[in-house]
């Protein structure tokens, strides 16, 4: 349930006015199909917003519990579980990778040459386990359609959107015969980084994925509707993906022949999870409590103030260490922690931001952001692939800023 808005210094005007301005410029115009948002502050959910329709084909309106693709929103919950291994002295975050996949102890970075007979030069260092966490690992993702070490991803489906997928322990050996795109710790690159981070997880805890955020992090926080599938009775709450292309917005996943209906071949960590509006923002709400909700304590504060730290070499920002072709690895003054990117200059992004504020986003454009020093965190779930299609995400941020009738700054 919502609270009135000015109750936690946010103006109801405003966010009537937001409201609209997604409704006139994207769902009445066809660009987006629906959507849902909300603004929690001061402990209470002072706004929530459903837009159009989540399944167009059966007329299907948005609600609170529609069930979306979250794609690399999965990050940060993969994330935290291996950071929840860190804590009980598990693994280490400068342990080298090859401690756990000794396949990838001689990995080295890609000169020239086609893959299977190129010339490689040895890394500067191992690859580290803060590698995996921060995107410095030199792994890529096969959509960049960068490099040859991308087509050597796409060629052995790995980190394809929509593409044929291997196991996760498959995908690890296919990895030790692909080398890096550059020497662990020098470079920001996304990647699949987050995929062996599950793997990690998987190899540390002697358990599934799955079933390790299951037991430490959905069933305690509430996260009822989030998983790696849409079991049958949950089908009728599952959204429609549609994709932007040429002659307009079409149907890319029809919900009642998704994938998503079966268990994947691949438990990805890094973009496998589905998820509710209610649903991510209790991981939010976590988050903002530093680690703590309804009593439950996950993690520490102090991991967590760690996890938010800027991890990039140098203290540099993504505009200026990124070697990604991809949507938010443009963005000056923002750093990256260890699952999530992070405002460092707020003046630099030339959008509303606090300084130490944690987010990310997803392949749908799907997003969410935690404000600490605000005590706010909004989620924004939608389904149009691909994400940079346009720039709601920054809409929003400014849309739900300029709604402040106080700071707590």
């Amino acid at each position: 349930m919502t609270v009135r808005p000015e109750t936690v210094g946010l103006s109801s005007q405003r966010l009537a006015l937001a409201d609209r301005f997604f409704q006139e410029r994207y769902v009445d115009k066809g660009r987006l199909k629906g959507l849902a948002y909300g603004v929690f502050r001061g402990g209470q959910l002072a706004h929530m917003a459903c837009l159009g329709q989540a399944d167009v084909e059966r007329n299907v309106p948005i609600r609170d519990d529609t069930i979306y693709r979250i794609y690399s929103m999965t990050k940060p919950i993969a994330s935290l579980a291996l950071m929840m291994l860190v804590e009980e002295a598990k693994i280490a975050l400068d342990d080298p990778v090859h401690r756990y996949i000794p396949s990838w102890k001689g990995l080295g970075v890609y000169v020239n040459g086609l893959i299977g007979e190129s010339i490689t030069r040895p890394v500067e260092r191992p690859m580290q386990v803060v590698d995996l966490l921060r995107h410095t690992s030199g792994l890529t993702y096969g959509f960049q359609n960068r490099t040859t070490v991308d087509a050597a991803y796409r060629k052995a489906n790995l980190g394809v959107i929509g593409g044929k997928t291997v196991g996760l322990d498959e995908m690890v050996e296919i990895l030790a015969g692909i080398p890096l795109e550059f020497s662990p710790g020098t470079a920001w690159n996304y990647s699949v980084s987050t995929d062996i981070v599950g793997y990690l997880v998987q190899k540390v805890s002697g358990q599934k994925l799955e079933d390790f955020l299951e037991e430490r992090i959905f069933r305690p926080l509430g996260m009822v509707d989030t998983g790696f599938m849409v079991p049958p009775e949950k089908q009728s709450r599952f959204a429609a993906c549609y994709a932007r292309g040429p002659g307009g917005v079409v149907l890319q996943d029809d919900p009642a022949r998704s994938p998503y209906l079966a268990p994947p071949a691949l438990v990805s960590g890094g973009g496998g999870l589905v998820s509710t509006f209610d649903d991510y923002m209790r991981f939010c709400r976590m988050i903002l409590g530093r680690g703590t909700l309804d009593g439950h304590q996950y993690i520490s504060p102090k991991t967590l103030d760690l996890m938010a730290a800027n991890h990039l070499p140098g203290g540099r920002d993504l505009a200026s260490c990124s070697q990604s072709l991809f949507s938010e690895a443009t963005y000056a003054g923002v750093g990256f922690g260890l699952g999530f990117a992070t405002t460092t200059d707020p003046a630099a992004t030339l959008i509303p931001a606090s300084k130490g504020d944690l987010w990310w986003g997803g392949a749908a454009s799907t997003a969410f952001w935690v404000d600490p020093a605000e005590d706010m965190a909004v989620v924004l779930m939608t389904q149009l692939m691909p994400s940079g299609a346009y720039p709601i995400r920054r809409e929003l941020r400014t849309l739900v800023y300029s709604a402040f009738t106080e700071s707590r700054l």
